[in-house]
């Protein structure tokens, strides 16, 4: 049997790379708002937090013109981008062991929730999961923690080290620590090994094989 009676996972970078959907998404809104010489690092950046907040930040767009530049990328995600997308190796399998063992299995991103749905459905990932939550429209509900408080209220779950959060950026493990959850830090996926070092996870995997360890201990 498992640790963990809820485990929460993250989406991109958790379970699956979704780098290059994500990149083009970020490069189709940026031409069309005719934002040129931008860097690749920059757009890779874009991969973990909410959207808005990517705009905002690293373009220093207003708000009118991050709710533009927020359309287009949903334009080109929704259409293409959000195919542009493959599982890690192995976690199919660490899933299905999971949900065989008896864990109830949550999904928390900042990824649009339709866009959530569509992707749990496409990789049939969907029958393993009791509930997923994603950021709305507006980028009101696209803080992890704001997330992560959501999911906990929406299914009914008590909050407590029993429950744990699994993602690859220091979003995830802030969020999760807010509401006292066990965490486990991925290394493989897109966060900076430093700012994941600095939250303090309260368990490593550099690996699928690892989480599987982690929670099948």
């Amino acid at each position: 049997m498992v640790s963990f009676n809820n485990i929460i996972f993250d989406l991109d970078g958790t379970l699956t790379d979704n780098t290059t959907g994500i990149c083009n998404a970020v490069k189709y809104a940026l031409g069309k708002m005719n934002i040129d010489g931008y860097s690749e690092d920059v757009v890779k950046r874009f991969i973990g937090p909410p959207i808005q907040w990517s705009f905002k930040n690293w373009y220093g767009l207003s708000d009118a013109d991050v709710s533009k530049a927020v359309d287009f990328f949903r334009e080109y995600f929704g259409e293409t981008g959000w195919k542009e997308n493959i599982p890690y190796h192995g976690i199919t399998e660490l899933l299905g062991k999971l949900d065989a063992d008896g864990a109830k299995l949550f999904l928390a991103t900042a990824k649009l929730e339709k866009f959530a749905g569509m992707i749990l459905k496409h990789f049939d990932f969907d029958r393993f999961f009791s509930g997923f939550v994603g950021a709305d429209y507006n980028g009101h509900k696209a803080e992890k923690d704001q997330l992560i408080g959501l999911l906990l209220e929406k299914y009914l779950i008590e909050p407590s080290k029993n429950v744990v959060m699994v993602g690859d950026t220091v979003y995830d493990i802030q969020g999760a620590k807010v509401h006292g959850l066990s965490t486990i830090a991925v290394t493989y996926g897109f966060g900076e090994l430093d700012e994941l070092k600095s939250a303090n996870p309260d368990f490593w995997a550099q690996s699928v094989d690892e989480l599987n360890e982690i929670l099948n201990e």
